[in-house]
């Protein structure tokens, strides 16, 4: 069970982490927009944070698990409403991406969520 928390919070971060670089202009041209960027790399980071977390001690995995994915679900959710307000970007790609990364974090956490915390403990 460690494996698959601690994949889908990679799996995000590098996603979050590519998102943020699109919007700092760095890989397509004409996508460029700060506060995504920020936001992005905000949760890139939380991400990241909580996979080294697992590793440093394994026992917190399922809470850290939960904690990041949680809150890379609610940043999600407030680019969502900015979109939707005029905020934000929107742009096809944009909210193709916040529609599949939501699905993937309610998956993680879903996974996460059904995992007993003595299994996820068990193993590192």
């Amino acid at each position: 069970m460690m494996r698959a928390i601690r994949l889908f919070m990679l799996v995000e971060a590098v996603s979050f982490s590519v998102a943020a670089f699109i919007h700092s202009g760095g890989l397509i041209a004409g996508y460029e927009h700060r506060q995504a960027r920020i936001a992005e790399g905000v949760i890139a980071i939380v991400l990241l944070g909580g996979l080294a977390l697992t590793w440093i001690r394994p026992a917190w995995t399922r809470t850290v698990g939960l904690s990041a994915q949680a809150f890379a679900l609610l940043g999600t959710l407030v680019g969502i409403f900015a979109m939707a307000v005029g905020v934000g970007p929107r742009t096809v790609p944009d909210v193709v991406y916040h529609v599949g990364i939501v699905i993937v974090l309610a998956c993680g956490l879903s996974v996460i969520a059904r995992a007993r915390s003595a299994q996820v403990g068990r193993r590192a």
